[in-house]
This record gives C-alpha cells, sequence and structure tokens, in this order.
C-alpha cells in the first residue's frame, strides 16, 4: 500500500504492508532516532508525534498516517540540544538509547502543559523507562527545561 505521509515537514509517498508498524516504516525511511524497546508498548522509545501528538509509533499501523503528519526527533533538533544538554548537566545521558522518545515527551509536554507541578511531570513521563539513569536526574533536567526548578 502506498502512502502519503508528511514526516518533519517533508512530504513523502511511502510503500507499506498492512501489518507494518509505524515504527518500522519510519526506520527503514532513514529516521533512526525511532528506536524499539519493547514492542508492548511499555517503555516510550518509539516515541513520535502524530498530528502534533505524542504517540507509541510500535503500536501505530502505518497505513493509519495516511495524510497525516509525523514528526520525529530529527524534526526537533534545535529543542532536542537543549533538552540533551540539561540531561548531560544533570547526568542523566549515560547509554542515551532512551533519549530519543523521552526527548519527544519533553517537548510535548512543553508545549501541553504550563507550569506543571512535579507530580504533573511524573505522571506525563510515566512512559518512558530508562534501564542506566534512575529518575531522579532527568527529572531535574526536565523541571529546568519546563522553568519549575526548585
Amino acid at each position: 500500500m502506498l502512502i502519503h505521509i508528511v514526516i518533519n515537514g517533508e512530504k513523502r509517498k511511502i510503500h507499506c504492508g498492512p501489518d507494518d508498524m509505524l515504527m518500522e516504516v519510519l526506520r527503514d525511511a532513514g529516521y533512526k532516532s525511532v528506536k524499539c524497546g519493547c514492542d508492548t508498548t511499555n517503555c516510550g522509545l518509539c516515541t513520535v508525534w502524530l498530528d502534533d501528538k505524542p504517540v507509541l509509533s510500535c503500536s501505530v499501523p502505518a497505513m493509519r498516517c495516511n495524510n497525516r503528519n509525523v514528526t520525529t526527533l530529527e524534526g526537533v533538533q534545535e529543542e532536542a540540544a537543549l533538552i540533551g544538554s540539561l540531561l548531560v548537566d544533570e547526568g542523566a545521558d549515560q547509554c542515551g538509547f532512551c533519549s530519543p522518545g523521552l526527548i519527544m515527551n519533553i517537548i510535548a509536554m512543553k508545549r501541553e502543559l504550563k507550569d506543571p507541578t512535579e507530580e504533573e511531570i511524573l505522571h506525563y513521563l510515566a512512559g518512558n523507562l530508562c534501564r542506566c539513569t534512575g529518575y531522579m536526574s532527568q527529572l531535574r533536567a526536565v523541571k529546568k527545561y519546563m522553568g519549575v526548578e526548585e
């Protein structure tokens, strides 16, 4: 099946099978920031935006993205670099495998929530798993990015 999709502002025509998930299609198209960590929608590594809302691309059939907009980490490099530097400053970078999905959710959260509480931040990011850092350093970096540091 041929789908028409806008990825990071670029109109694309992509062939996909009826069972292909968005994550696979994006990786095959060269968007390597989209990663697979679990295939069960439990880790958040595959987070992208579909029409500006975060989704787990491992659970979205690619054909449902026909005539829609998808944003990957490659499409938000300036904001991602800022968050990345804050994560490094707080010692939350470690292996970095989870960073793309986490960063996509952090940016989406900043666009959605104004002056969030710590509880709201933790709730928003609950689906992002990290096997290396522990979450306190990530939380400090997120608070700085959101402008709600203590």
